[in-house]
């Protein structure tokens, strides 16, 4: 059953379309402000669907069901809720163990899921942000930056003969543009401003041991053979705390995550028993029993 779950809403919404167009001509109740995630706003066979229920439909939505127009959404998932209701009221008396299983699983991961939320949120603070940027950046040491350009070709013979080529006095960004096998072949092997974490070693490594102005090669990489100039070099600028606020917060959810479960689980009365059971028992489908 869950697998049609989400055939069944993009039925109710893209169903529903119509019937919004057709509700246009429709006078317009007075508007209600005593609504809360308690009101009721349909009941199936007794059974209530509340606002607060439609809210949670729609914000767990794809980006692109947001976007239709307020009651086409409103009424496409209302009419989900109205089917899923009916549906469920059948489904629940037909519930196996493999549907009570399934059903305290994603209870459990949701209710784990909730709380993680919860925990990463209350992380990022002004405060944190500012502590977090100043220990990875304020008081860090500078990093260099380097400005450098490439010739890349799949044998060494050919990186060793170019080398020869620009030592013999031939132009580096024209050599490139002729034999480069990259797309920063037309820019003359330009490779801009970079950092070394920002490329493959042992590349990383050449760059860092050149003079400016230094033509070195062949280094063999992952990606073929280069021959490589570095143009100048010169120490980065810290970045400023808004260029990295998404950034630093998102190091700080995860640490946060990481953190409330390891504590959780430190703390927990953790009791494993599975000596004796073999790993592949999972592929047993029939542990679940039958469909």
């Amino acid at each position: 059953m869950p697998k049609f779950t989400k055939l069944l809403g993009t039925v109710a919404l893209i169903g529903c379309l119509a019937g919004a167009a057709m509700a246009e001509g429709t006078t317009p109740a007075t508007p209600r402000t005593d609504l809360t995630a308690d009101t009721v706003v349909a009941k199936v066979n007794g059974k209530e669907i509340t606002l607060g229920m439609m809210q949670t439909v729609r914000n767990g939505l794809p980006a692109e069901y947001k976007q239709l127009p307020d009651d086409t959404l409103f009424n496409g998932i209302l009419e989900q809720l109205i089917q899923q209701t009916a549906l469920s009221e059948i489904g629940e008396g037909m519930m196996t163990h493999r549907d009570e299983i399934a059903l305290e699983v994603d209870r459990r991961a949701y209710l784990a899921g909730a709380l993680l939320d919860y925990t990463a949120n209350r992380a990022v603070t002004d405060d944190a942000l500012k502590a977090a940027y100043d220990e990875k950046y304020a008081k860090a040491e500078p990093s260099r930056e380097y400005h450098a350009a490439h010739i890349i070709v799949p044998t060494e013979d050919e990186a060793k003969a170019i080398k020869a080529e620009i030592d013999g006095g031939k132009d580096f960004a024209d050599e490139a543009k002729a034999k480069s096998k990259d797309g920063a072949a037309a820019n003359g092997g330009d490779l801009g401003w970079f950092g070394l974490d920002a490329m493959v070693q042992p590349f990383a490594e050449a760059i860092a041991s050149m003079k400016d102005g230094e033509v070195k090669g062949p280094i063999q990489t992952e990606y073929g053979w280069h021959v490589i100039k570095l143009y100048e070099s010169r120490l980065a600028a810290a970045p400023t705390l808004d260029s990295v606020r998404d950034e630093l917060s998102g190091d700080l959810r995860q640490k946060a995550v990481e953190d409330r479960v390891k504590d959780v689980v430190a703390k927990a009365t953790v009791e494993k028993d599975v000596a004796g059971i073999d790993p592949s028992v999972l592929k047993d489908d029939k542990i679940l029993g039958a469909e």
